[in-house]
């Protein structure tokens, strides 16, 4: 993990939580982080939940961000939520093409370049997710997937609304299924995708942080954040346990 780089680590609750479990999650966070951190902790909650992790955050240096973002600043698109409700709300990062966006609502890699820009409009930093699906890696197209997911947002908004965003690497495989990739072929992911960026412009590539998710607990933790290229974590389950997700961020040297 480079040190120009610093830190990132977030937990997506999925659609999960409840009001009093909130409270009694970010309220065991605060009380188990150090006073000043060394990199940046997101909480990505449900949307009904964003106003009340909000004030449960107020005083702490973790951060809001947001499961997802319409595509549209406005209109008629009932159940949309757009990047100014979130950033009303206090978001600063929002997630997209999440694999489970991807899979389950049918997100194209268009769509996903499309929010990128809208969450970029508002303020909001995107987290790009990238990953592929197991049949995907035994083919070997791994690289080849990815690339084609991030370059539809080159594509679209070019190398410098990277440096305002975050990768967040994370095969379809690994994710809830108790499965990881081994530190070495995240970090392998991770360099391609870094290189990939430094052709068209090495500074953003290099200050670029490039996460990863799927799976991720304390005991692999270490061995993924010590790669070089790997510069924190999209948390997942372990997220919604405070003991764990301490013992994650305690591995990424917060």
């Amino acid at each position: 993990m480079s040190p120009s780089r610093p830190t990132w680590v977030a937990g997506n609750w999925k659609m999960q939580g409840s009001l009093a479990g909130n409270a009694a999650l970010v309220t065991a966070l605060k009380a188990g982080l150090p006073k000043a951190l060394k990199g940046e902790i997101v909480l990505c909650a449900p949307y009904p939940y964003l106003e009340q992790v909000a004030r449960l955050l107020s005083g702490s240096e973790m951060t809001l961000g947001a499961q997802d973002v319409s595509a549209h600043a406005a209109g008629a698109f009932t159940g949309e939520v757009s990047a100014a409700m979130l950033a009303d709300f206090g978001c600063r990062y929002v997630l997209v093409g999440h694999s489970e966006r991807r899979q389950l609502h049918g997100e194209a890699d268009p769509m996903v370049a499309e929010k990128f820009g809208a969450a970029l409009q508002s303020g909001l930093r995107p987290v790009l997710c990238l990953g592929e699906t197991l049949s995907e890696r035994e083919a070997g197209q791994t690289e080849k997937v990815v690339i084609r997911q991030m370059e539809a947002v080159l594509a679209l908004h070019g190398v410098a609304a990277f440096q305002n965003a975050i990768l967040a690497y994370e095969p379809v495989w690994a994710i809830g299924t108790g499965r990881v990739a081994a530190p070495e072929e995240a970090e392998a992911v991770h360099r391609t995708l870094r290189e990939r960026l430094a052709a068209e412009d090495n500074a953003i590539a290099a200050g670029l942080r490039i996460v990863y998710g799927g799976s991720v607990k304390a005991d692999n933790a270490p061995s993924l954040f010590n790669q070089p290229n790997i510069d924190g974590g999209l948390i997942g389950g372990a997220s919604l346990k405070a003991e764990d997700f301490l013992a994650i961020c305690r591995a990424a040297n917060f």
